[in-house]
C-alpha cells in the first residue's frame, strides 16, 4: 500500500493539504462516490481555470496547485497539478502524466516565441478509479474551445480523456510524440531542462523577461474567424 500512499500524500507543488485546496475539492468535488467526485472536480478544474500559456510560471510557487487556485488561471502543467491536489484532499489517488505533443493550433505570438509546434512535458493527470488509473486532461477551459473550435474533452472517470488528433472543422489538432512518464509532484528540474533543449527563447521566456502581452482566448477566437 505504500506505492500508493505517495499519490494520496502532499507534495511540494501538488499541495494537497492547503485549506484552500481542501476547500475546493470539498466544495466542487460532490458526489455519491470516489468516481463521481473524480467526475465533478475535473470539469471544476477545466472550466473554473482559463488555460493560459502566456503567463508561464515555473518558479517553485508559481507551479504550487493552490496558486493556480488563487489565480484562476494556468497552463497544462498547472492545471493537471491542481486537479491532482483536488482529488488527493478528497482521498483520492492522483497523479501526473507528462508528454510531448505536436500542437497543430496555437497562437502566432506563441508560436514566434516556442519557435516550434512540439510542446515538451504536457501535463495531464492520472486518477485510480474503479481499480486502474484513468487519465484526464483538464487542460483547456470550454469557453477557450468554442471560441477556438476545439472538441472539448470530457471525463467519465472510465475512459481515458486526451487530446482529440482533430478540431471541429477536421484540422489536425493535438499529436501525441513522446510518453515522458509518470510522477508522483510536479518534476521541476526535468520540466526546465527539457525547456531550455526545446526552446532557443526558453532561457528568458523562463526568466519571464519574454513574458506575451494578450489574451490568449481572444486571440484564438480571431485566429477562427479569420480562418487560420
Amino acid at each position: 500500500m505504500e506505492a500508493m500512499a505517495q499519490y494520496t500524500r502532499p507534495g511540494r507543488y501538488v499541495d494537497s493539504d492547503h485549506p484552500e485546496i481542501r476547500r475546493f475539492a470539498e466544495e466542487a468535488g460532490r458526489g455519491q462516490d470516489a468516481r463521481e467526485k473524480a467526475v465533478a472536480l475535473y470539469y471544476a478544474v477545466r472550466d473554473r481555470i482559463r488555460y493560459d500559456p502566456y503567463r508561464l510560471d515555473l518558479s517553485e510557487g508559481g507551479l504550487k496547485a493552490s496558486r493556480t487556485l488563487a489565480l484562476g488561471y494556468g497552463f497544462c502543467i498547472n492545471k493537471a497539478a491542481l486537479y491532482a491536489a483536488a482529488l488527493r484532499a478528497l482521498g483520492i489517488p492522483a497523479r501526473l502524466g507528462f508528454a510531448d505533443v505536436r500542437n497543430h493550433l496555437t497562437s502566432p505570438k506563441l508560436a514566434a516565441v516556442m519557435r516550434s509546434d512540439i510542446f515538451v512535458f504536457h501535463g495531464y493527470t492520472e486518477v485510480w478509479l474503479e481499480g486502474r488509473w484513468v487519465k484526464a486532461t483538464p487542460a483547456f477551459n470550454l469557453s477557450l474551445c468554442e471560441k477556438a473550435g476545439i472538441l472539448p474533452l470530457d471525463f467519465d472517470g472510465r475512459t481515458d480523456s486526451i487530446f482529440h488528433p482533430f478540431d471541429r472543422s477536421g484540422r489536425r489538432h493535438m499529436e501525441y510524440v513522446r510518453q515522458r512518464g509518470t510522477y508522483d509532484d510536479v518534476p521541476r528540474d526535468e520540466i526546465i531542462a527539457a525547456f531550455i533543449a526545446a526552446y532557443p527563447t526558453a532561457q528568458a521566456w523562463l526568466r519571464g523577461s519574454a513574458a506575451i502581452a494578450g489574451d490568449f482566448e481572444t486571440e484564438a477566437e480571431v485566429e477562427v474567424e479569420n480562418g487560420d
